[in-house]
């Protein structure tokens, strides 16, 4: 089963540039999933102020650039992990390397086969 671990953060995340030894600390981790062979991919995500939102209506879509200053929780950047379980995903998750603010959500990756009346 495949995992998104979304790490979400209400935008204060991005008024201060990293540490070092937070990036240190965080490649460690990943290396670690690496290791395990857990990991499919990671990435951070850069400023809202860098994005666009998209959103459609009466099928015509809609275009606003970031930030996106009404937003009370943004998505930081994300882990995909491959793993038998949810339990074994939270698990992963305890461990992630960070300061304060920052919280996880996991959500199960849907695959073809939880569609079965689709085949």
């Amino acid at each position: 089963m495949r995992f998104l671990v979304m790490v979400k953060h209400d935008g204060k995340l991005y008024e201060t540039p990293p540490k070092r030894a937070d990036m240190e600390a965080m490649g460690k981790y990943n290396q670690t999933l690496r290791d395990a062979g857990v990991l499919v991919t990671v990435d951070g995500l850069l400023a809202p102020s860098y994005g666009a939102r998209v959103t459609y209506k009466n099928g015509e879509a809609t275009v606003k650039d970031g930030p996106f200053t009404e937003s009370k929780e943004l998505v930081a950047g994300f882990w995909i992990l491959e793993v038998k379980s949810k339990e074994e995903a939270i698990d992963w998750t305890r461990h992630i390397p960070f300061r304060s603010g920052e919280s996880v959500e996991i959500r199960r990756i849907a695959e073809m086969s939880d569609f079965p009346d689709l085949k």
